[in-house]
């Protein structure tokens, strides 16, 4: 959600709130002022979610190449243990 600022034309206190684009902030919380909150000209805050770092993403890709090499070295064991040729 985009985060806003906003001034009370009555007592002057300012405030930050975070609501969708279509809705509003009137009531003033500091001097009870109702209607009295005028949003301020600001380029709005979007928090975006945290993507993983590339080199978090090759490690945790790594990680699993590695389980399951070791899950296929493990196959190939209890395949020449049981004399099992493939085909």
């Amino acid at each position: 959600m985009p985060r806003y600022k906003y001034r009370c034309s009555q007592c002057e206190a300012s405030k930050a709130a975070f609501h969708l684009i279509s809705e509003t902030l009137s009531n003033c919380d500091e001097c009870d002022g109702v209607g009295t909150m005028e949003k301020l000209v600001s380029t709005p805050y979007i928090k975006k979610e945290t993507v993983l770092e590339k080199d978090e993403v090759g490690e945790i890709t790594k990680e699993h190449i590695e389980a399951n090499r070791e899950i296929l070295e493990q196959q190939k064991q209890e395949a020449k243990e049981e004399n099992y040729e493939p085909t």
